[in-house]
């Protein structure tokens, strides 16, 4: 049952979340090798300001064991 969660900036259309969940969920499906109706995909929008508190903090620098693709930034530095 794998659920994507997508935080990003606001500023893209309904279509554009829409495409990207879908195409996420794809490669989830084929890659996993899961069934398409065990995906969820959420989309979070961050306000800039947030963003290193709200995500990088919590989710990159304290979760780095986690990660499979690190970013190439670092809002700290």
């Amino acid at each position: 049952m794998p659920h994507v969660t997508i935080k990003m900036h606001p500023g893209r259309t309904e279509e554009q979340k829409t495409r990207l969940a879908e195409a996420i969920a794809k490669n989830v499906v084929e890659i996993a090798k899961c069934p398409a109706t065990a995906v969820s995909v959420a989309i979070e929008e961050v306000q800039p300001p947030d963003w290193p508190e709200k995500v990088y903090r919590p989710e990159i620098l304290e979760k780095s064991e986690t990660l499979y693709l690190k970013p190439g930034y670092n809002p700290f530095q």
